[in-house]
């Protein structure tokens, strides 16, 4: 997300800077990086020197299985970021925040939902968000929050890669349950509209980005595999025992997923975004569009993804570790 914000301000006419671990080789000479670790106060906050916006993106992902990190980064380098650019004088303050904020929420999810996450990753992104409006609420600093669906487009990989390398070779693809409740994607395309459009706005505020065309994750799955043209099929796991077995697996070392997938998986999720749609928001992507555009992007790219061993971990290919067996047998 980072680097496609980065681009859009920059083809906007923005004076871009990207503050990173890693650095894309493929980024605009113009747009200026700085290799430095949010963590470090000193060198965040030197990056922000003349800053107008910060777009906050920092975070360790669920398939990082990060333990303890999840709250070094996701929490403090959080609150390090914001107090940072109400020390350099910023005007706005952007922060992409998660859904994994609402664990098991009934849905749909509106901006009078409670959060309550049910996981490490989930609690760390709550904690993180809930430090930047403590500082930019105490200094007065506009802050826009992002609570984004599981996010899709040009570029993402994650633990899509598994989904992609099996239904391409023709292999069954499995749904906790059956599949049957409502499922929500973003574009990060979409995403970035939805976020442009309250910051131009001058709407500060928080703001859950879903699309607005969805239907059920097995309904997603059963369209990407038309599309692809294989002989993939949608199968069904029992509930109790699946997500026992792969905490299980979890714990062991022995599985890609980490709980926000496996103790989410089997439930509904979308927001109602009616709110931005009054904005004048309009999402151009569907889920169906979304799966397309990304499992097209992965078999036009993914072996030069293998080779050149990305660093992010949402564009990177993940291991399948024992659910290559599953595979096997599928």
């Amino acid at each position: 997300m980072g680097n496609l914000i980065a681009r859009r301000l920059w083809e906007r006419g923005e004076s871009v800077k990207v503050l990173d671990l890693w650095e894309d080789p493929s980024r605009p000479p113009d747009i200026e990086f700085i290799h430095c670790d949010i963590r470090d106060r000193p060198g965040v906050l030197a990056a922000m020197a003349g800053i107008d916006i910060v777009h906050h993106n920092v975070a360790l992902v669920p398939l990082t299985k990060s333990g303890q990190q999840f709250w070094d980064v996701n929490v403090t380098g959080s609150q390090i970021a914001a107090a940072a650019a109400v020390a350099a004088g910023v005007q706005s303050f952007v922060h992409m925040s998660s859904s994994a904020l609402f664990g098991h929420a009934e849905c749909p999810i509106t901006s009078e939902t409670p959060t309550s996450p049910v996981e490490i990753y989930g609690r760390a992104k709550l904690a993180g968000e809930q430090a930047v409006q403590r500082v930019c609420h105490q200094a007065n600093l506009p802050l826009v929050v992002i609570r984004p669906r599981t996010i899709l487009g040009e570029g993402r990989l994650g633990i899509f890669q598994i989904l992609f390398e099996w239904i391409q070779a023709g292999k069954n693809v499995y749904v906790i349950g059956d599949g049957e409740i409502k499922f929500q994607f973003v574009h990060a395309l979409d995403l970035m509209d939805a976020y442009l459009l309250a910051l131009d706005l001058g709407k500060p505020g928080i703001y859950n980005v879903g699309t607005d065309r969805f239907g059920t994750l097995r309904q997603g799955l059963e369209h990407l595999i038309a599309y692809a043209g294989t002989n993939s099929q949608v199968k069904s796991l029992p509930v109790g025992l699946t997500i026992g077995s792969l905490q299980w697996l979890d714990w062991l070392g022995l599985s890609p997923l980490a709980p926000w997938h496996y103790l989410t998986y089997h439930r509904e999720f979308y927001f109602d975004v009616e709110p931005l749609l009054k904005l004048g928001w309009k999402p151009r992507y569907s889920n169906d569009q979304m799966f397309q555009e990304s499992y097209d992007w992965f078999q036009k790219n993914y072996d030069q993804l293998q080779a050149e061993k990305a660093g992010s971990a949402h564009r990177r290919p993940v291991k399948e570790k024992l659910l290559w067996v599953l595979k096997q047998l599928s």
